[in-house]
């Protein structure tokens, strides 16, 4: 048989897997049977990581805004603000929510006042109508 040296296409499809890792060490960034395993794990971590960083922030967000409303109001809590929100079609997401109660907290105050102001008058007049 006629030897083939395929030279180039094995040397391009190598350098283009060894460009993914030149920050990896020793033979993660050398070999590339090892660069290729590593390429699919980083990538993996990555996935993964980006849907662990989106719980970990709302956790952030839901434990500020909680945070804030239990400073400012007696007996009143997030779940009793996020319910109240909803009842009222108030549709602010909790980042929203959580940057409000950081940088002007009279804001939020306002806003879960009114909520609550509004909540105690439905009740007030459910129970004068029975």
């Amino acid at each position: 048989m006629i030897r083939i040296k395929r030279g180039y296409v094995a040397r391009r499809r190598r350098k283009k897997i060894s460009l993914f890792a030149p920050s990896f060490r020793s033979a993660h960034s050398r070999l590339t049977r090892t660069i290729t395993q590593q390429k699919i794990r980083s990538l993996f971590s990555a996935y993964r990581d980006r849907h662990k960083q989106k719980r970990n922030f709302r956790r952030l967000w839901i434990a500020r805004i909680n945070a804030v409303i239990r400073e400012g109001a007696i007996s009143y809590s997030y779940s009793k603000l996020i319910h109240d929100l909803s009842k009222r079609q108030l549709f602010l997401n909790r980042k929203i929510l959580a940057q409000i109660a950081i940088s002007n907290r009279n804001c939020l105050y306002m806003i879960s006042n009114e909520i609550i102001k509004e909540a105690d008058w439905k009740e007030y007049t459910v129970i004068i109508k029975i």
